[in-house]
């Protein structure tokens, strides 16, 4: 099917959240792919390998082996929950008002805003860093205030101008630049490999399989767990009869094959430099191993992984700043989103002495209310037959998915549920001494090996699934039964579209 006036690179895309229809579905598998090439393709990648050596214990055997399961593993989830952005044509966020009814998905939309206005900022700090960095090693221009804020001026602006034309300029970019920074990550890996101490590195013992366990979940959790809610934002141009599992294998792929390079070369690289998985400032770290010569083509290649990244976070963010009832449209949800991350890029770089430990404690805790709403939005993608488009725009009573009171309560209460003792086993630190939160279970063996994040995604799941089969069977004793079909419901899935 032909693409939309609208959805053409280049063009500035006017649809907001609304449902794509099936006459304007277009697209391929493929795009997944480099999506999440794209946003995996950053150096940062390298800091994770090296914590599970340097933390976990483990060899370059177990690393490679603990990279290629929490990678893959966790992108294919992304691309599972991306067949709802197929199913429905709208962005992950918007559709999850059928899960949790008009008013109960505030919460979880609300949650999901604010992690990605917090990575955006961090995104966007890192990659300011990292240009006034290539300045200085290029033209010997020093760090002021007046030259930071030009540089976050250049990332924000780059960031709005992709974000900002919309979905089919993404996906373009996604492909194209991917070949431009790969090809200069490349030579930076093949550089740093050649530094690597490989005595040490084969003489490494073995570590525990309970720390290969523990070292899947920390990948799994620091990789594709935190953009399962945004699948669906990228899949909802793609026509319904493309096969689910080919979702499933592109994510997987397209994310798992630059991970699994960059976690791999990060834990060859502990060997010899066991403070990189604890660097406060992952970029500068990593430059400091390098010659000035090849700093150059490491901080471009730095600048432009970060950006790759975030254009599609900010892309996001726009969509469910819309969805929460911010009533503008896409371009301006998108602007209003970068002027707060460039406010906060500003707080980070020029006002606060320490701001990466602190803040990323405080995103640490909101994974736990993001995980609780993957296991609910997985389950219920599982058991759903279709979308209605018109109620999924409708936020007043007179909505399919009003439910009750405007809220799901099955939903609700098992993402509720799921927090809540998914926040008995976090603890959330930046140091042994400076501990923001500890839950009364996070001394146990699932809190201090960091597995509270797969309690939390189990029980989320377990709840909502016990809570529909007994709404089911209670006749009208619960708000999970689906109401009648209207006619605008969205048709359900074929044989093809489900295998």
């Amino acid at each position: 099917m032909a693409a939309s006036q609208d959805d053409r690179v280049g063009a500035v895309e006017t649809r907001g959240i609304e449902p794509v229809p099936d006459t304007e579905r277009h697209g391929h598998p493929g795009q997944m792919f480099w999506t999440w090439f794209a946003a995996n393709i950053s150096i940062l990648g390298l800091p994770l390998g090296a914590a599970l050596v340097s933390f976990r214990g483990l060899n370059i055997w177990q690393a490679v082996i603990v990279a290629v399961i929490g990678s893959f593993g966790s992108f294919a989830l992304v691309g599972a929950l991306s067949i709802a952005g197929k199913r429905g044509g709208a962005p992950a966020l918007t559709l999850s008002r059928a899960v949790f009814g008009v008013r109960g998905n505030a919460g979880p939309t609300l949650i999901t805003w604010l992690s990605r206005l917090g990575w955006e900022t961090i995104n966007t700090t890192t990659a300011a860093f990292a240009l006034l960095a290539l300045l200085n090693v290029a033209f010997g221009v020093r760090q002021n205030a007046v030259l930071t804020v030009v540089c976050l001026l250049v990332f924000i602006g780059c960031t709005l101008l992709i974000s900002g034309l919309g979905h089919a300029t993404i996906m373009w970019i996604n492909k194209w630049a991917t070949y431009a920074f790969g090809v200069l990550n490349l030579v930076v890996i093949a550089f740093l490999a050649a530094t690597v101490a490989w005595d040490k590195v084969f003489q490494a013992p073995a570590g525990p399989v309970s720390a290969m366990v523990v070292g899947t979940g920390m990948i799994a959790a620091g990789t594709g767990i935190g953009w399962a809610n945004a699948g669906a934002d990228y899949a909802r141009y793609l026509p319904r009869q493309i096969p689910g599992r080919r979702l499933v294998a592109a994510s997987a792929f397209g994310a798992g094959i630059p991970l699994v390079v960059l976690i791999s070369l990060g834990s060859l690289l502990a060997a010899g430099q066991p403070d990189l998985a604890s660097a406060a400032d992952p970029v500068s770290a990593i430059n400091a191993m390098l010659p000035s010569w090849m700093s150059i083509p490491y901080l471009i290649a730095a600048f432009g992984g970060l950006l790759l990244s975030n254009h599609l976070s900010v892309y996001s963010a726009g969509l469910t700043m819309i969805t929460l009832g911010i009533r503008v449209r896409r371009t301006v949800a998108v602007g209003l989103d970068v002027v707060v991350t460039f406010a906060g890029g500003i707080y980070f770089i020029l006002i606060a002495k320490d701001f990466y430990g602190p803040f990323i404690t405080f995103l640490t805790l909101l994974a736990v209310p993001i995980t609780a709403w993957v296991g609910v939005f997985a389950v219920d993608l599982m058991l759903r037959r279709s979308y209605d488009r018109v109620a999924l725009m409708d936020v007043s009573r007179t909505s399919r998915y009003w439910f009750r009171g405007g809220v799901r309560w099955s939903a609700l209460t098992a993402w509720v549920v799921a927090i809540v003792v998914g926040l008995l086993f976090t603890e959330a630190a930046t140091s042994s001494t400076d501990v923001w939160f500890a839950g009364p279970l996070s001394d146990t063996w699932i809190g201090t090996k960091g597995l509270g994040w797969v309690v939390t995604l189990a029980l989320a799941a377990g709840v909502y699934a016990l809570l529909r089969r007994l709404g089911g069977a209670t006749a009208g004793a619960d708000e999970t039964s689906e109401p009648p079909l209207s006619p605008h419901t969205l048709p359900e899935p074929t044989a093809q579209e489900t295998a």
